[in-house]
């Protein structure tokens, strides 16, 4: 496996984001999904001792326990959320133990991040059948917040539509500190925030379906969101002339023809573009920004939607 993917499964017959994983046939509730994520551990805070057996104060080392791995140092402030916890959180939220069911869990780097993706029920956006998904994840070295986001996919095309929304919060997030169990309680209310990002999303998608946007326009959007310049080395305006020929082909894929010539169908070419074009270079750490952009949203996307807002706009 990747050395960030330490273990995971995934439901159905298409793999995962980076290819990895074992796969399972149905989508298993949050008991079998602990089990099949490699997921079935618990953190325990352990005292940390410098060399001739003097403790050190404020901080704890946090140990699996499955193979004694220190995945972090945390202060004493820090309260572990242990992974059964996260799933029954996520049971909760959507509807009791046995109703929620789990596409994809697993542990990166060695246990020190986690995440689950449990799916909602579908609906549709502009005529397209959407699964909406939530996502969980959480960190156990003291590196980040536990963290909840909603992520829709636009099933005909299996484009992540995480648009950055006014008015409409796509995602949550708390520290590891304080009484966590009273704050994830209090996040029940990311439920809500979930079904108002999915009717936001219905409103918007609607508005830019109907909106036109003409060949030159495009043209002029892509000048700008990959610009080559007479300052640009070679290398940089090939790779530049390169993305917005990979852009043109997304464009044109059967996929968004139905919305070909809208502000929808041209956001959606974006979403087509960043999902599924293999980057230009493979880094070590590919995979993990992959799944970070499908919590954070993307960049290019929030751009592309920015300059799509202002055609026509006086």
């Amino acid at each position: 496996m990747s050395a960030n993917v330490e273990s995971m499964f995934y439901a159905g017959r298409e793999k995962p984001w980076h290819g990895l994983g074992t796969q399972v046939e149905e989508a298993p509730t949050s008991a079998d999904a602990l089990r099949l994520a490699g997921l079935d551990w618990t953190v325990q805070r352990k005292p940390i001792q410098v060399c001739g057996g003097r403790k050190v104060d404020n901080f704890f080392a946090n140990v699996r326990s499955s193979d004694g791995a220190v995945l972090g140092v945390v202060s004493d402030r820090y309260q572990v959320v242990q992974n059964a916890e996260a799933f029954a959180f996520t049971d909760a939220l959507i509807g009791g133990e046995g109703q929620v069911h789990y596409e994809t869990a697993g542990s990166l780097m060695g246990g020190r991040k986690i995440w689950l993706l449990a799916k909602l029920p579908d609906t549709e956006i502009v005529g397209d059948k959407t699964e909406p998904y939530l996502c969980f994840s959480n960190t156990h070295d003291g590196s980040g917040a536990i963290r909840v986001c909603m992520t829709p996919i636009r099933v005909v095309c299996n484009n992540t539509l995480n648009i950055a929304l006014n008015g409409a919060k796509r995602a949550w997030s708390v520290r590891h500190t304080g009484d966590i169990q009273a704050k994830l309680q209090e996040a029940r209310m990311c439920l809500d925030m979930a079904n108002k990002y999915m009717d936001k999303l219905a409103v918007y998608a609607d508005q830019m379906a109907n909106k036109t946007v003409t060949d030159e326009q495009i043209a002029k959007i892509l000048d700008e969101m990959f610009p080559a310049t007479e300052d640009m080395s070679e290398r940089e305006k090939r790779n530049a002339t390169k993305a917005r020929e990979e852009y043109m082909i997304c464009y044109f894929a059967p996929d968004i023809l139905k919305f070909k010539g809208t502000a929808w169908g041209a956001l959606n070419a974006m979403s087509d573009m960043v999902g599924h074009t293999a980057p230009r270079r493979m880094t070590s750490n590919y995979q993990e920004n992959n799944w970070a952009r499908i919590m954070d949203g993307h960049a290019m996307m929030d751009k592309m939607a920015s300059l799509l807002a202002g055609v026509g706009a006086r």
